[in-house]
C-alpha cells in the first residue's frame, strides 16, 4: 500500500473525527484477461482503508478524473462530471454513497465543495457600449458611416490575428465539431428550444437542417489542420466598443474551450449583419449590406483562408438557428426567420458559403 496524501488524511479526519487512514492502493479498472478485458476508464481511483476510533474499519474510494477525448479534455468537463456524480448518486437506489466532492489544490490540499451551491465567476468590467447598439442604429437609420465601417474592419482584423494561432490537436478539432452539432448550446440544443409551432420553423424544416448538419460533421473530418484559437461566441452582444466612435474594444464571454474552426467566429459575427437587416430590409443597401461585404472582404483578404467558405455552412446554420430562435428573439417576424434559415439551408445544400448570395436576400 502507498502512503496517503496529507490532503486526503485531513479530509478523512474531517468527515470521520478520530479516524485515520491505514493505507491506500490503486484500483485496477479490470482484472480479467482476454477479449473482454477493459483497457481503462476515466481515472485511477484509490481504495482507502480507514481505521475508526473504536477499532473498526471502513473502506472508501477516492476518485480523480483524467483527461481523455470523450468529452473530458477540458478541466471544466472533469469538474462537471464530479459535481454531477455528487448530485445524482443519492438519487439511485442501492448506489454507493457520495460523501464529498471538491478540488485538489496546489501542494495536494483538498478543498471541499460538498456544501456549495451554484458556482460564480468574478471578472473586470468593460467600459463602453455593446456593438449590438451600433447595429441597431444602422438598422434604424439605414446608413453605415465611416466609423461603422472602421469598427467592422477592426473586428475582422482581430479575428485574422486571433486565428493565426493554429494547433495540431486533431481530437480538439473533432470535439469542436461534435459540440457544434450535439452540445446543448449547439445545433441540437437550439432546435430543441424552438417548440412545435414556430412560424417559418416547423419541426420538419428543423429536422432537415439537423440532418444536413449531421452529414456535415463527417464532411469536416480530415480538416483537423484548420484548428485555431477562437473566441467561441464572437457576436455583437459580446463586443464592447469604447465610447466616442473609436475602434478599441473589449470582449466578453469567450466560450467552448476557445479552440475550433475559424468559421465559428466569422459566421457568429457576420450572421448578425443579416439578422439586423432581416427585420429592417431597407437598411441593407447603404447600411448593413456594406458592413457584411466589408467584414468578409477584410477577413478573406488578410487571412488568405479561402477554405473557410467550404467549412462555414454548418457553423452558419448553427448561428442562424441562434438568431432565429424564439427563446432568444421572441418578437422576430416569421419573414425574417425564414430569410435567415433559407440562407443557411442554401449554404448547407451547396457545399460552401458564398457571401455574395446575401445580396439576393434583400433585393
Amino acid at each position: 500500500m502507498a502512503d496517503a496524501p496529507e490532503g486526503l488524511r485531513q479530509l478523512v479526519r474531517w468527515l470521520f473525527p478520530g479516524s485515520e487512514i491505514a493505507g491506500v492502493e490503486a484500483l485496477a479498472p479490470d482484472t480479467a484477461h482476454g477479449d473482454t478485458e477493459k483497457a481503462g476508464g476515466y481515472g485511477v481511483p484509490l481504495r482507502v482503508a480507514v481505521r475508526e476510533p473504536a477499532g473498526g474499519t471502513r473502506t472508501l474510494v477516492f476518485h480523480t478524473a483524467s483527461a481523455n477525448i470523450f468529452g473530458h479534455d477540458r478541466r471544466s468537463d472533469r469538474a462537471g462530471g464530479m459535481l454531477l456524480c455528487f448530485d445524482t448518486f443519492p438519487l439511485v437506489p442501492d448506489h454507493v454513497q457520495a460523501l464529498d466532492v471538491g478540488a485538489v489544490l496546489p501542494g495536494g490540499k483538498l478543498l471541499s465543495l460538498g456544501q456549495s451551491g451554484e458556482f460564480y465567476l468574478l471578472t473586470t468590467f468593460a467600459e463602453g457600449r455593446m456593438y449590438a447598439e451600433d447595429l441597431r442604429r444602422v438598422a434604424a437609420e439605414g446608413v453605415a458611416g465611416p466609423a461603422d465601417l472602421a469598427r467592422c474592419e477592426a473586428l475582422a482584423r482581430f479575428l485574422v490575428r486571433l486565428h493565426r494561432e493554429r494547433m495540431v490537436e486533431p481530437d480538439a478539432y473533432r470535439r469542436a465539431v461534435r459540440d457544434l452539432v450535439g452540445h446543448g448550446e449547439g445545433i441540437f440544443g437550439m432546435v430543441d428550444g424552438y417548440g412545435p409551432a414556430v412560424p417559418a420553423a416547423p419541426p420538419e424544416r428543423l429536422q432537415a437542417i439537423e440532418r444536413a448538419c449531421l452529414e456535415w460533421r463527417w464532411r469536416l473530418r480530415g480538416r483537423e489542420s484548420r484548428l485555431a484559437r477562437t473566441h467561441g461566441d464572437f457576436h455583437p452582444f459580446n463586443v464592447v466598443f469604447e465610447e466616442g466612435g473609436g475602434t478599441r474594444f473589449t470582449l466578453l464571454d469567450a466560450s467552448r474551450g476557445c479552440l475550433g474552426d475559424p468559421a465559428d467566429d466569422v459566421t457568429c459575427m457576420s450572421v448578425n449583419y443579416l439578422f439586423f437587416a432581416a427585420d429592417a430590409r431597407r437598411a441593407w443597401a447603404r447600411g448593413l449590406g456594406p458592413l457584411w461585404r466589408r467584414f468578409w472582404q477584410v477577413y478573406l483578404g488578410e487571412s488568405g483562408d479561402a477554405a473557410i467558405l467550404e467549412a462555414a455552412p454548418p457553423w452558419l446554420a448553427w448561428r442562424s438557428l441562434v438568431v432565429s430562435s424564439p427563446r432568444f428573439y421572441p418578437h422576430l417576424p416569421a419573414e425574417a426567420r425564414d430569410t435567415l434559415l433559407s440562407f443557411a439551408e442554401r449554404a448547407l445544400a451547396s457545399g460552401r458559403l458564398d457571401p455574395a448570395w446575401a445580396e439576393e436576400l434583400f433585393r
